[in-house]
C-alpha cells in the first residue's frame, strides 16, 4: 500500500470523531473564551451582540419551520405526541433525576445545568439528518423537529420553572426578555415565511453560518462570564470527569430509552427511528439563546456546561449508530 500523505490519513479520522462541523467550533469557542474571556468595559457590547445575534437566530428559526407541513404532519398523532412527550416529560425527568444525583458533589448552578438540559427541544437539521441515515421517517423527522421546536420555545422556560423550585424562578423581567428576545422575533419570522422564505431556503449556507454564529457568540459570551468568576477554579478533575460520567448515563438512559419507549407504542420501524433522534437529541441553539436570557452571565456559563458536553457526544453518538441502523434494516 502506497504511503499516505498525514491530511488523507487525518481528516476520515477527525470526520468519524467529530461528524457535524459545529462540534470543533463549539470546542474552539470554549478555548477562546477561556484564553481570552470578555472584561471589562467589553461586557456591555459583547452582551449587546449577543442579543442581536439571539434575535437573529430566532427570526430565522421562525421563517424556516414551515407551518404547513407542521399542520400536516399533527396528523400522525402518534409518532408526533410521542416525541412531545419523550422530549419534555421523559427527558425532563432524566434531566432533574441527573441534577439530585450530581448535587451533592457539583456546585449546585453546575448541578442544575443537567435539568435546563433535559427541558430543552430537540435539535432540527441533526436529528433530521441522522434519521434519514438511518432510515427513518424524514417527513416526520423535519415535523416533529419543528413542533418541538415550537412547543420548547413557550414550554422549555415554563417546565423549567417548575422543576427548578427556587432556582428557577422566572422574574417578570425575564419573563419580559424571553418573550422580546425569543418568542416575539419567531413570531415575526412565521409571520414574514410568505416573502423570506423562499430566500433562506435558497441561501441554506449562508444562513448556516448565521446560526451557528450567532450560537457560538452566546456560547462565547456566557463561558466568557464565567471564566472572569472563576469557573475553571471551582471545578477540578473530578468534578470534570462526573460531568462527563453523568452525560454518558443520560445519553445511554435518552436514547436507549428513547428506542424502547417507541417499541412499546409498537410504532413502525422508520417512525421509531425518527423518534430515537428527536426525542434523545438536545438544541444547543434553544439552550444557550434561553440560558443567556433567563440567567446572569456568569451563572449561564456555568449552567451550559452539561448541555454543551451532551450536544457534542450526541452528535458523535448519532453519527455512529445511524449507520448501524440503517445496515441492520437492510440485513
Amino acid at each position: 500500500m502506497p504511503n499516505q500523505p498525514l491530511p488523507a490519513i487525518a481528516l476520515p479520522m477527525l470526520a468519524h470523531i467529530f461528524p457535524d462541523r459545529f462540534v470543533p467550533i463549539l470546542l474552539a469557542t470554549i478555548l477562546f473564551a477561556s484564553l481570552l474571556p470578555v472584561r471589562g468595559a467589553a461586557v456591555p457590547v459583547a452582551q449587546g451582540v449577543s442579543t442581536a445575534a439571539i434575535v437573529l437566530l430566532f427570526f430565522l428559526n421562525g421563517v424556516r419551520l414551515p407551518r404547513d407541513e407542521v399542520l400536516h404532519g399533527i396528523r400522525n398523532w402518534k409518532l408526533q405526541g410521542s416525541a412531545l412527550l419523550f422530549c419534555f416529560v421523559g427527558m425532563a425527568l432524566l434531566g432533574l433525576g441527573a441534577q439530585l444525583a450530581t448535587a451533592p458533589f457539583l456546585p449546585a448552578t453546575l448541578a442544575l445545568g443537567f435539568l435546563f438540559l433535559g427541558i430543552l427541544p430537540s435539535t432540527v437539521q441533526s436529528a433530521t439528518a441522522a434519521s434519514s441515515m438511518a432510515g427513518g421517517n424524514v417527513a416526520a423527522s423535519v415535523v416533529a423537529a419543528a413542533l418541538l421546536n415550537l412547543t420548547g420555545v413557550m414550554a422549555s422556560p415554563l417546565l423549567f420553572a417548575a422543576l427548578a423550585g427556587s432556582a428557577g424562578e422566572i422574574s417578570g423581567a425575564a419573563a419580559l426578555r424571553i418573550a422580546l428576545i425569543l418568542l416575539l422575533p419567531f413570531i415575526v419570522g412565521q409571520l414574514a415565511q410568505r416573502w423570506l422564505r423562499p430566500w433562506v431556503l435558497k441561501h441554506k449556507g449562508l444562513t448556516t453560518i448565521m446560526d451557528r454564529t450567532a450560537i457560538a457568540v452566546a456560547v462565547y459570551v456566557a463561558f466568557s462570564a464565567a471564566v472572569v468568576a472563576g469557573i475553571w477554579d471551582q471545578l477540578d478533575g473530578r468534578e470534570i470527569g462526573i460531568v462527563f460520567g453523568a452525560v454518558a448515563i443520560l445519553l445511554t438512559l435518552s436514547f436507549g430509552g428513547a428506542w424502547a419507549f417507541g417499541a412499546l407504542l409498537k410504532l413502525a420501524r422508520p417512525d421509531r427511528i425518527t423518534l430515537l433522534f428527536a426525542g434523545a437529541q438536545k438544541s444547543i441553539a434553544v439552550g444557550a439563546p434561553l440560558a443567556a436570557t433567563l440567567f446572569p452571565p456568569a451563572i449561564a456559563g456555568m449552567v451550559l456546561v452539561p448541555i454543551l458536553v451532551y450536544h457534542m457526544a450526541q452528535l458523535i453518538l448519532s453519527a455512529w449508530i445511524a449507520p448501524a441502523l440503517n445496515r441492520a434494516d437492510q440485513v
